[in-house]
């Protein structure tokens, strides 16, 4: 409440200003002028401070540039059309992009007086990819354990990014509602830790949120040895058994041979050249232990289970300073940076030589490696990740339509959102491998879909009726299908959207509209007031005969929730034609019509869902820039800072500029300053 208050007068504050500047008085008088005349009565003169905003204190311009969250604040609710509100003259085109122009200036201001940008936090792997990392250092023939986290599996190899094009149809299977995807191969005997919980409006890879015990630390240190000593932990499942854990011949000088495969080791699952001391203090071990056991392969069991539970290898950490025998940390940091981005894994040995040359960070390199990991199979880690957390499919999971509402949402012990969750994520894939345009994320030409899918949408069925199997529990089968009706199509009108943004009884606008202005448009709406009482899944019998828009009406009465209100009702009543399972409807349960019409941004004016995707797609230069949003973030595992604000400009319009290709946007994050140069100072 305090924030969008203090947006209110600020705004104002630079709004008015543009017309005294054309009579020629001084930005700084005219300013002071404006907030001793229509502010400080309320804001900071007589102790008066509403909003706990005393403005008062604004002396001049100056102090504007020193604060960039106040200035990239104004940025967004201008360009986002949220200030002035409603019921104000609203600011016309000139005024518009001359104040966004100007507070721009003053971004670009603010950012060279910082000459710093916010460095990629100190942080652990999440579980997600110390399960990669530790398939990628051993070079295991199946995954370390089995996790939800990764919600559509891969059945018979549909997953071949370099060929550039996406198979017509494919199998796949959803861990988190089938109890039968536990059948993979897998390391017996070994149990994950805990999920690490998805940041609000972020990702589970935030710094900030991956801390690191004295009881995790023991954890690992469990899993570690769980690892070596697993039943499957043997040469036929362990690709690196013969040049590390197997036995040393007679011949050979048994010191030696131990530094060298340690050498090695010990490069990869650190990700830098160990020092001579670091080698010697695990060689020393090893040998120790070599002794007690009398076996070579226990040894290296041992030694490789104090790796892998050692804060170098679980810590993703940018080294600000090179150690004395470890050169070209900046190369090291980056491969880091760059694996764990795209592979959510640790870097392979090409990349690491590239480092340890000095040439990683050249752009042609960097190029030809962005390119080459693009076509690897490890990019379905990111696929695995990314789109989930980002679409925050997980929601999916915990919806549960009202049975006797709608009981064919259900099937055998299994519920319809097993298959909705896969659409999505077929999309993305797609998208990425056949290097689509984004905008495919908002109206797409082609969809896939299940038997039981098809059947679920109803009226929104598509073209040719997949194939139906005799079962689709354990294994999911769909097929492209090219889109010919544009309900249809895109992320934002998809069945496992709309029913995880539902409730067991009804939709909720309020819910679904602040999922496209934080999914799509990068910019959630704040929390509401703690007083607020959410609406009941079924109305009182005084208010059976209204519509839903007209009894979530009085939320807009209280002046603290009117400003959310207006910036995500729009969104949210564009969708309310789809169902609370995403089915087709045009009319509610008590006869009244489904009012779907609106405004976005107070520009676009829409009264079906297709017009509302053309607004959309009038829209589709601020989409690109929130995707980049997300993706950076991603990237560098942390919160988004205003400095970081220049840095997406410049990412969107380069995407932009290529016909809005995804590979052109990863592309730019990657060569982007922020992701190459993470750190305040090296």
């Amino acid at each position: 409440m305090y924030r969008i208050m203090f947006r209110h007068i600020i705004i104002f504050i630079i709004l008015t200003l543009y017309p005294l500047l054309s009579q020629g008085e001084s930005v700084e008088h005219d300013l002071l002028k404006v907030i001793d005349s229509h502010c400080v009565k309320c804001h900071g003169r007589d102790g008066k401070i509403k909003g706990k905003t005393d403005l008062f204190t604004i002396k001049d311009l100056d102090g504007l540039t020193k604060n960039p969250e106040l200035i990239q604040t104004l940025i967004e609710v201008i360009d986002f059309n949220e200030m002035p509100p409603e019921e104000e003259v609203p600011l016309n085109s000139k005024q518009k992009d001359a104040s966004l122009a100007a507070l721009k200036q003053l971004q670009q201001t603010s950012s060279e007086n910082l000459q710093t940008i916010a460095h990629a936090p100190v942080r652990r792997m999440n579980r997600f990819q110390y399960d990669n990392a530790v398939v990628d250092l051993f070079k295991l023939k199946g995954v370390v354990f089995s996790l939800p986290e990764r919600m559509m599996r891969e059945h018979r190899n549909y997953f071949q990014p370099e060929t550039g094009k996406m198979a017509e149809n494919v199998t796949v299977g959803s861990r988190p509602l089938g109890k039968s995807q536990l059948i993979e191969k897998r390391l017996g005997g070994v149990a994950p830790f805990p999920q690490d919980l998805r940041a609000e409006h972020g990702f589970d890879n935030r710094g900030d949120h991956l801390s690191l015990s004295p009881l995790l630390l023991e954890s690992f240190f469990k899993l570690a040895q769980s690892i070596v000593t697993s039943n499957d932990f043997t040469p036929e499942n362990v690709g690196v058994w013969d040049w590390l854990f197997k036995e040393i011949r007679d011949d050979q000088d048994v010191v030696l041979e131990i530094q060298n495969r340690l050498e090695r080791f010990l490069y990869l699952a650190f990700r830098r050249t160990p020092d001579s001391a670091l080698l010697d203090r695990y060689t020393n071990f090893t040998l120790a232990r070599l002794e007690e056991t009398q076996s070579l392969p226990n040894a290296m069991k041992a030694v490789a289970a104090a790796a892998i539970s050692s804060p170098r290898f679980l810590y993703l950490y940018e080294e600000l300073k090179a150690e004395p025998a470890i050169e070209n940390v900046k190369e090291f940091n980056l491969a880091s940076r760059l694996s764990f981005f795209l592979w959510g894994s640790i870097p392979d040995e090409r990349l690491l030589n590239l480092a340890s040359e000095g040439r990683l960070s050249q752009s042609e390199i960097l190029g030809s490696e962005f390119e080459r990991m693009l076509k690897d199979q490890k990019l379905k880690r990111f696929c695995d990740s990314f789109p989930t957390q980002w679409l925050q499919l997980e929601r999916i999971i915990s919806a549960v339509p009202n049975e006797e509402k709608f009981p064919g949402f259900y099937f055998l012990k299994y519920r319809d959102s097993m298959h909705m969750m896969m659409e999505p994520l077929l999309l993305f894939e797609t998208v990425l491998i056949e290097n689509l345009p984004i905008t495919q994320f908002i109206d797409s030409d082609f969809t896939y879909r299940s038997s039981l899918l098809q059947e679920a949408y109803g009226d929104l069925a598509l073209g040719e009726e997949p194939d139906k199997p005799k079962s689709e529990v354990t294994v999911l089968n769909f097929k492209r299908i090219p889109v010919d009706d544009r309900r249809s199509g895109g992320l934002i009108t998809n069945a496992a959207v709309m029913t995880m943004n539902s409730g067991p009884e009804r939709t909720k606008p309020i819910t679904r509209g602040a999922w496209i202005a934080s999914v799509i448009f990068n910019n959630p709406p704040e929390p509401p007031p703690a007083d607020v009482p959410p609406l009941g899944e079924e109305p009182a019998e005084e208010e059976a005969h209204l519509t839903l828009r007209e009894r979530l009406a009085q939320h807009r009465e209280r002046a603290d929730c009117r400003g959310c209100h207006e910036k995500i009702d729009p969104l949210g009543f564009a969708l309310e034609n789809y169902g609370p399972v995403g089915d087709w409807r045009t009319q509610y349960s008590n006869g009244r019509k489904v009012d779907m019409s609106g405004t976005l941004f107070r520009e676009h004016s829409f009264t079906d869902i297709i017009e509302f995707k053309d607004a959309l797609l009038e829209q589709k230069q601020r989409f690109a820039r929130a995707l980049a949003g997300h993706l950076l973030s991603f990237a560098l595992a942390r919160e988004l800072k205003p400095e970081d604000a220049l840095v997406l400009d410049q990412v969107a319009a380069r995407t932009i500029k290529n016909d809005y290709k995804i590979q052109t946007l990863l592309k730019g994050i990657i060569f982007s300053n922020a992701f190459l140069q993470p750190t305040v100072s090296e």
